[in-house]
């Protein structure tokens, strides 16, 4: 993250909403001289990024336009420290230490269900799912796309929410085929795994498959 667009998400973190005038306000504290071009420029790529957005217009108590008030989106919340892979780590150790590997499983595939039950994904054309699970999968921090194959449908996912728990314990993996496969309606084949030092994560669904759920 380029550091005054760091600095702007702290701040609209620090205030919640703000306008361009008091994120100039902030820098110059920080940073000495900015002009009000410069923060908009930064704030044009962080909402491109689907980092920040605007809200209503807030009147300005002096004469001139009023000006957009700017928030942070859930995604930006990504780039803050969290402790939610230590207590995600937490709670899959004392899983394992008191269920059988069969328990812990059912558990992981019922926080998949649940997970895709609550993405509302309706009953569309393929195509138009899978922009759906692209939106819900990149609000969760996946950075999904997809893209059509002469055999069918690949969804790619390059990045992995929780990926240093996953790297000693697969069963994070597994419960994310399962969510993936409950998103599309159709179980996929995982042909790239970032665990196998891939670039990415990627699943191939062939048409037949998606013509036999129709």
């Amino acid at each position: 993250m380029q550091e005054t667009r760091q600095y702007i998400l702290d701040i609209i973190k620090q205030r919640h909403q703000v306008t361009v005038d008091d994120i100039v306000e902030e820098l110059q504290k920080r940073r000495g001289v900015i002009t009000a071009v410069t923060v908009r420029h930064h704030l044009k790529l962080l909402q491109k990024d689907a980092l920040v957005a605007s809200l209503n217009l807030k009147r300005r108590n002096t004469p001139g336009r009023p000006q957009y008030m700017y928030t942070l989106t859930e995604k930006a919340q990504t780039y803050f420290p969290n402790n939610y892979e230590r207590l995600a780590a937490g709670l899959l150790d004392q899983l394992r230490k008191t269920l059988p590997t069969s328990n812990v499983n059912v558990i992981l595939e019922g926080v998949a269900d649940q997970l895709a039950l609550g993405a509302y994904i309706p009953d569309v054309p393929f195509e138009e799912r899978l922009d759906l699970v692209v939106v819900y999968l990149n609000e969760n921090g996946y950075e999904a796309c997809w893209e059509t194959t002469a055999d069918g449908y690949v969804l790619h996912t390059s990045n992995c929410p929780y990926h240093q728990i996953a790297k000693t314990d697969s069963a994070l993996c597994t419960m994310d085929m399962r969510l993936i496969g409950q998103l599309l309606n159709v179980v996929p084949r995982r042909v790239e795994h970032i665990n196998d030092g891939d670039s990415r994560c990627s699943y191939f669904v062939p048409t037949n498959k998606v013509e036999a759920v129709r």
